[in-house]
């Protein structure tokens, strides 16, 4: 592998989404990953949401440049494995419940001792310590108590969530932040290893911005606010003409003139009252319907057009079909081309952040279960003898 974290190993013990996109990050960036699944079933995402020919295509986006190794956890022979890839790895990514780790043997405890360099990412729901580490928290629990269920939706309807598994994803973000550093203290020599201990809901609760000092202060309490972005005017979604809705942010001083000029409200963007955010936000109300009035007489590209002319931040809202047609996209490698098995063409997601010199690749899509498990036994010493009787014992896949 090449790229910027190329030499690197990790190690990943993890099912669905949360230490797998951790662990897909890694990969994408030139990490030598090896996920662990079991025998026979492997991870359950292959055969979440759209399948083709029998598995998940999400599981080939979320697996990419993975080695798979189908191992026994369940075994001695398997956990011996599974010990001397800890060993021998600089991080150990795993989202089982806090404890499942020292059930299998292979708790901090354990791997330190095998790896004192070693960094072991732990996501869970809840948490390593406190009261609620035993409870079971998906991505959804997560973001219901990290605060972002309550401030999402419409404020005539219960709480929405984000069409997307948000909260497992901020988690691995997270978790790729903690063994960077980690790492980086290793590298350096200022250090041995570490665990990385990371929850869903608080990698949720890290996004919520001011909301706990606004409480604080004065009881306030922020609540569902449907489009717009509460106490900062305006930035709201506002229909246009042909039923379609425009995100418009005219937040900044300077763009807020610029934006009432356009519309056909200078005595707006003139009136001293609303030069600044604090004097804008009680009159809320009245300046998104100002705005309203205006997009309301437009089609979406005549309202597209005027505020770009006028460099005031704005767009429409993308689905996905728009998403991969996008010429902004496709110019930055946003889209990829992949081929799945059996010759079928499809697209990608691109990768992100973009290095000017050491950028992150995809080089396969994800594997069939125990792809690599020889190649990856042969690595820590395994004969071709000893993989036989493995895999004709079931240890391995």
């Amino acid at each position: 592998m090449s790229g910027p974290l190329a030499g690197i190993r990790v190690v990943e013990f993890g099912t669905l989404i949360a230490a797998p996109f951790a662990a897909r990050l890694f990969a994408e960036f030139g990490a030598e990953v090896i996920k662990i699944e079991q025998p026979g079933s492997g991870d359950p995402l292959r055969t979440w949401r759209k399948l083709h020919q029998g598995t998940s295509v999400w599981w080939y986006l979320q697996s990419r440049n993975k080695k798979s190794i189908a191992l026994d956890l369940k075994s001695p022979e398997g956990l011996a494995i599974a010990r001397d890839l800890a060993a021998s790895a600089d991080v150990v990514i795993e989202n089982f419940k806090p404890g499942g780790m020292e059930k299998l043997g292979l708790g901090w405890d354990v791997l330190s001792k095998l790896n004192p360099n070693l960094t072991l990412v732990r996501i869970s729901g809840f948490g390593q310590t406190g009261p609620y580490r035993d409870k079971s928290g998906f991505g959804a629990i997560g973001e219901a108590m990290g605060g972002l269920r309550y401030t999402t939706g419409s404020p005539d309807a219960p709480p929405a969530r984000v069409g997307v598994s948000i909260g497992d994803s901020l988690a691995s973000l997270h978790g790729v932040m903690g063994a960077l550093m980690s790492l980086l203290r290793v590298k350096t020599g200022q250090g041995g290893g570490q665990i990385v201990d990371v929850s869903l809901y608080e990698s949720v609760f890290n996004m919520m911005e001011s909301t706990v000092p606004e409480y604080a202060l004065d009881g306030q309490i922020r609540t569902r606010s449907g489009g717009s972005l509460p106490g900062i005017t305006p930035s709201n979604t506002y229909e246009t003409a042909d039923g379609q809705y425009a995100v418009i942010a005219g937040n900044s001083n300077a763009i807020f003139k610029r934006l009432m000029n356009v519309i056909g409200r200078p005595d707006l963007a003139n009136d001293p009252a609303l030069a600044h955010n604090d004097g804008r936000v009680p009159q809320t109300a009245m300046i998104d319907q100002a705005i309203s009035d205006w997009t309301g007489t437009l089609g979406m590209d005549a309202v597209l057009d005027a505020l770009e002319a006028a460099d005031v931040p704005s767009g429409r809202i993308y689905s996905v079909a728009d998403i991969v047609s996008d010429p902004h996209f496709i110019a930055r490698d946003m889209i990829l081309p992949a081929t799945l098995p059996g010759g079928t063409e499809v697209k990608m997601p691109g990768i992100s952040p973009k290095l000017s010199e050491t950028p992150g690749e995809v080089k396969w899509q994800g594997p069939a279960l125990g792809a690599h498990t020889d190649e990856v036994l042969a690595g820590i010493g395994r004969s071709a003898d000893d993989i036989a009787q493995l895999r004709k014992a079931g240890v391995v896949g």
